[in-house]
């Protein structure tokens, strides 16, 4: 339900505390008095059946019938067994938001009734109609609407930094660390048990708000995966979000979820989403808070080469260790920096090398001079300064001095100040002046290292990628869904060894030449076809499960025969085999014997990649070192389709394979670029085809020549849901507009350089009328923001036809004549979270204006979004714009002008609500 009547939470005009008690230990009461000292300035009253006249000063009632208004918010902190029929009361009043406090009780304990108390909660819950906030969650804060609905045991300050938890006691914990870091909250929520409202829900919520600017997450589960995802990119593309995961093994996981095939430790998989969200992740609730700090106060550095300036090679030792254990990597000093630290005989130890030593008998002046030879040198990404104090340099005087020199550094200054005593008022000082201070060498190296992750992630979420080399066709995906349908009419839950083969071959992958035979007779026909020597496996139902590890050497040692020189050593191991199989597997059928080449030698490395099946993130892509080792997973790392070139490289990147791709291949790009290619062929797999649960391709061969998949082994289970929505391939479309054949489908990632040759035939008004202001380049920024759109909440059309390139140029795979694209026009809109408005915007060529080419892209949008069921279409024009006034009302939008603006509203209903809330918010639109 998204954020239908979450204002009530956030924003109440009054409320009412059910459970209220004059008695200052209760929940009731701990809740009252924190919202009357926070000051709220709406009506409150208070609900209790033993008659109270009053409550802390709040009107008391014994029923909620008895109010003498509806509550915005109902805050529930009576005994949890009673609140099922709390909430159908609060409903029956037609109160539509209650935060229920209340906890203590297991929600999975039968009932009088014989329902769970979970069960009970939920349907009341739906019979009621309101958005649930809880049980057993700390509550709501919004220090800026003097709204502390919490039963926190100190008030809460204002700030712009918003925490978002499941957990009440760990909310508290928040409250007293941000107290004592002088750290104010704009939002502060726990769901506890989350019956109705969800994290994304919140998260959603918070999109809209100007005033958080960094988003701290506590997370346990996720629900809905894509809902979640969907707004947690949205909300990092616009603020810091920083996350802490509880439950990274199974024994902490209060809600255990299945162990995902092929993936030793499912927490990686959350890695690679948050990852993928732009979200920094962190290990404790401690350096949560320091990351918060670092981040909030420090632009990311270009690089991850750090500096370190120490009074001492001790503490710099234990630096460099945490440094390069984390990933970062120690900056190596140019010639110039280097000379003139030996010229001043700053460097005591390892002269004009980092670390720089400065001694024992080091100055605040030292520090300086060292800080200002080193922070100017380009090898250097960024500088930490680590202090012990001594005599010559007491720590408050060393950091005054550093205060007053901070605008002269040009890199990021990150200060560890050891000790505690005098440290304390060097940290203090500094943080005062906005520069990071951390109590120890590590903890300062793990905050640079958050630094580096966070450039990372969010390089991730904007990165404009290269041009994809395959696209698949109908054709292919149809012959795929044909072999799946096959295999499942005939009660299959997996494909055999020749049918996975077949499917690779539909998304070009090459495959090990093969030959599949059934009896004897043929085994030794097909060694005449195939050159030797030769190895023979047998195809029965057991060994066409991937990622099958826990019997891995009985599956060798009873299904494959290898080196086998003669004809009729072959037919031999296909009567070995079948003999094997029928003793060790009697229950699993054989559908056939697969007879290959030998593929050694020629340098080969063996590599695993393919697709598994979470249980809450759905199809993810795995790729590492390959073979038939019991440690095979220990190299295999995880990304979350779709991917393009880029997103796959860096999956390789993080694998001991990929490194050993780049520093071993005979030509390291072409090697990278087969890779890629093939990880993202998976992808797009994983996207076509929702019922193929698992794809396994071990070993998958890479060489001088190119890759080849020599063993594979596919499964098939219910139509899946992608975390993150695929390319919207069904909304393709080809249409003749003037004798001219184009193409309108939805923009993707690898546009972006279309979007950038597009912009040099518009004229200086065009870009007036769709940005409001000249703008001649798009920003690196404004590109990836552009073409790398959420097909979840946005949409993109874009028309192209296709030239053939000049110069007899190519692109796509190796040797293959491609025609390119020109971008003609583009029409977008942007949804709000609840599918109630979506705002457009649209812009053509000059060269094709009065072509119609504006308004088919004008009816694709607007027939998209009657589809997906938005409500409202609207935009803003610019008055001068006529072409487009003209446009929009012959298209049915109503006009409305902005004299003061200079600008013209125009709006079309596309949808009739489904309900009163949608109506509710229809209405409120277009007032």
């Amino acid at each position: 339900m998204a954020t239908q009547f979450l204002r009530r939470f956030f924003a109440p005009r009054s409320l009412v505390v059910i459970g209220a008690s004059p008695k200052p230990e209760s929940m009731g009461g701990i809740v009252l008095q924190n919202l009357l000292q926070a000051g709220f300035a709406g009506p409150v009253w208070a609900i209790n059946p033993r008659g109270y006249q009053e409550v802390h000063g709040v009107t008391c009632f014994r029923r909620i019938a008895d109010l003498p208004e509806i509550p915005d918010l109902a805050i529930v902190c009576s005994p949890l067994s009673g609140v099922p029929a709390v909430l159908e009361r609060l409903g029956r009043r037609q109160v539509r938001a209650a935060l229920i406090v209340s906890g203590g009780a297991s929600l999975e304990d039968d009932s009088r009734d014989g329902k769970a108390l979970r069960a009970r909660l939920e349907r009341a819950t739906l019979r009621s109609g309101m958005r649930v906030l809880g049980p057993e969650c700390l509550g709501v804060a919004v220090p800026s609407m003097k709204l502390n609905a919490t039963y926190a045991s100190q008030p809460i300050g204002d700030g712009s930094v918003a925490y978002l938890g499941q957990s009440g006691m760990l909310g508290n914990a928040m409250i007293d660390w941000a107290a004592g870091r002088e750290v104010g909250f704009s939002h502060l929520v726990t769901l506890g048990d989350s019956l109705d409202v969800q994290l994304p829900d919140l998260i959603d919520y918070l999109n809209q708000s100007g005033r958080c600017r960094a988003l701290l997450l506590h997370l346990e589960a996720f629900g809905n995966a894509r809902h979640f995802m969907t707004a947690l990119r949205e909300s990092s593309r616009n603020r810091l979000v920083l996350a802490i995961k509880s439950g990274r093994t199974a024994e902490a996981t209060l809600r255990p979820v299945s162990s995902t095939a092929g993936v030793d430790r499912r927490d990686a998989i959350v890695d690679a989403a948050l990852a993928r969200a732009g979200v920094v992740r962190v290990g404790d609730s401690d350096e949560l808070f320091d990351a918060l700090e670092t981040l909030s106060r420090l632009k990311p550095p270009k690089g991850d080469r750090l500096a370190i300036v120490s009074n001492g090679v001790g503490p710099a030792l234990l630096a460099i260790d945490r440094l390069i254990d984390g990933g970062g990597r120690l900056a190596e000093l140019g010639e110039t920096a280097a000379g003139a630290l030996k010229e001043r005989r700053l460097d005591v130890s390892r002269p004009g090398r980092n670390p720089v030593d400065l001694g024992g008998r080091a100055t605040p002046e030292d520090y300086l001079s060292a800080l200002e030879i080193v922070a100017r040198d380009p090898n250097v990404d960024a500088v930490l300064v680590l202090h012990a104090p001594t005599r010559l340099a007491p720590s408050l005087a060393t950091a005054n001095m550093l205060i007053e020199a901070r605008q002269r550094f040009r890199h990021r200054l990150l200060v560890s100040w050891m000790g505690l005593k005098e440290a304390l008022e060097a940290r203090a000082a500094c943080n005062r002046a906005g520069i990071p201070s951390y109590v120890s060498p590590e903890k300062a190296v793990r905050a640079f290292l958050h630094l580096v992750r966070y450039r990372q992630v969010q390089h991730l979420l904007q990165e404009t990628p290269p041009s994809l080399p395959f696209d698949s066709s109908t054709g292919s995906r149809q012959r795929c869904h044909a072999l799946i349908d096959d295999a499942l009419n005939r009660r299959r839950d997996r494909l055999t060894h020749q049918e996975t083969g077949e499917v690779l071959a539909a998304y070009g992958i090459e495959c090990a030449p093969s030959e599949y035979v059934f009896d004897l007779e043929q085994a030794e026909r097909a060694t005449e076809r195939l050159q030797g020597p030769w190895a023979v496996k047998i195809v029965h139902r057991d060994n066409c499960e991937p990622f099958r590890y826990w019997g891995e050497s009985r599956r060798q040692a009873t299904s494959l025969v290898q080196d086998l020189e003669q004809p009729g050593s072959v037919v031999d191991a296909v009567v070995r085999l079948e003999a094997r199989v029928g003793e060790a597997l009697p229950d699993s059928p054989i559908y056939s014997y697969c007879l290959q080449t030998m593929q050694r030698g020629k340098g080969s490395l063996q590599l695993c990649a393919g697709i598994t099946r979470d249980a809450e993130f759905g199809p993810v892509i795995v790729f590492g070192m390959g073979g038939y080792k019991v440690d095979v997973m220990a190299d295999r790392q995880t990304a979350l389709p779709p991917l393009n070139m880029r997103l796959a490289e860096e999956l390789m990147d993080r694998t001991r394979a990929g490194r050993l791709i780049r520093e071993h291949s005979e030509d390291p790009d072409s090697a990278v670029g087969w890779v890629a290619r093939l990880l993202v062929k998976l992808s797009q797999m994983a996207s076509d085809l929702p019922r193929l649960k698992g794809l396994e391709i071990n070993p998958l061969l890479l060489n001088h020549e190119g890759m080849m998949a020599v063993d594979f082994a596919l499964d098939l289970g219910p139509a899946s849901t992608q975390a993150i929505m695929p390319y919207p391939e069904q909304l393709r479309e080809t249409v003749t507009l003037n004798g001219m054949e184009i193409e309108i489908r939805p923009i993707r990632g690898e546009d972006a350089p279309l979007i950038t040759h597009f912009h040099t035939f518009l004229s200086e008004q065009s870009i007036r009328y769709r940005y409001f202001h000249h703008k001649a380049v798009l920003s690196p920024r404004e590109l990836s923001q552009l073409s790398q759109i959420n097909y979840d909440r946005q949409m993109a059309f874009i028309a192209v036809r296709r030239v053939e390139q000049a110069g007899g140029q190519q692109s796509g795979a190796a040797g293959t004549a491609s025609p390119s694209e020109e971008m003609l026009g583009v029409v977008r809109v942007w949804n709000d979270s609840d599918n109630i408005r979506t705002e457009f915007s649209i812009i053509v060529r000059d060269d094709l204006h009065g072509s119609g080419l504006g308004r088919r892209l004008m009816r694709k949008m607007i027939d998209y979004s009657r589809q997906v069921g938005t409500l409202v279409m609207e935009g803003t024009i610019l008055s001068d714009n006529l072409p487009m006034r003209r446009l929009l009302t012959s298209l049915g939008f109503e006009l409305r002008t902005n004299v003061e603006e200079g600008t013209v509203e125009a709006t079309l209903k596309l949808n009739e609500p489904q309900s009163d809330w949608q109506r509710h918010r229809l209405d409120a639109a277009m007032d």
